[in-house]
């Protein structure tokens, strides 16, 4: 199984740089110093291991939403965990939202992926809407999501500076839902 980790990791490090379709798999299995045929073992295709680098992403980005629970600000945390995330992965953008644009239209699988994993976190964003406005609401739940994904697509082409922008202009939004009508 180290073997396997290890070629997801590689990959992983070359999808983020390079993308998906314009990276050969030699390019792609140089870095883990892997063969082709230890691919089509462990993975079955190279759009398998497309497939296990974007679960890890996914998985690992969740699991860091969960290891602070912010109690205090459980909105504001969403865009502190997003800071050092791309503090550590660089700004080129959701790495799940770059695999969408480039297979949408050729792999189902990938796709339906993607649409998975941007639905756990919605749901997430959504418990954590709940938490700080007493109560399921659904609009405010994907304005957050909408300033979450908007912070991390001006990130690609600017810096991170947006991230406190959109922290603060989610942590308004639910300011206003807790106010009284």
């Amino acid at each position: 199984m180290q073997k396997r980790a290890n070629i997801i990791s590689a990959a992983e490090r070359v999808f983020e740089v390079h993308g998906f379709h314009r990276v050969g798999v030699d390019a792609i299995l140089a870095p883990s110093g892997t063969s082709t045929r230890t691919l089509y073992k462990h993975f079955g295709s190279r759009d398998g291991l497309v497939t296990a680098v974007l679960e890890k992403r996914h998985f690992a980005f969740m699991a860091r939403l969960q290891e602070q629970r912010a109690l205090e600000d459980p909105i504001g945390h969403l865009f502190d965990v997003q800071e050092k995330w791309m503090a550590e992965h660089g700004t080129r953008g959701c790495m799940l939202l770059r695999a969408y644009s480039e297979y949408a239209g050729a792999n189902e699988e990938i796709a339906a992926i993607v649409h998975q994993h941007k639905r756990e976190f919605r749901e997430e964003i959504g418990r954590r809407v709940e938490v700080c406005v007493g109560r399921v609401d659904a609009e405010l739940s994907v304005q957050v999501w909408l300033l979450f994904e908007g912070a991390t697509a001006a990130a690609s082409v600017y810096d991170s500076t947006p991230i406190g922008s959109a922290k603060r202009a989610a942590r308004a939004l639910v300011a206003s839902a807790r106010e009284p009508s």
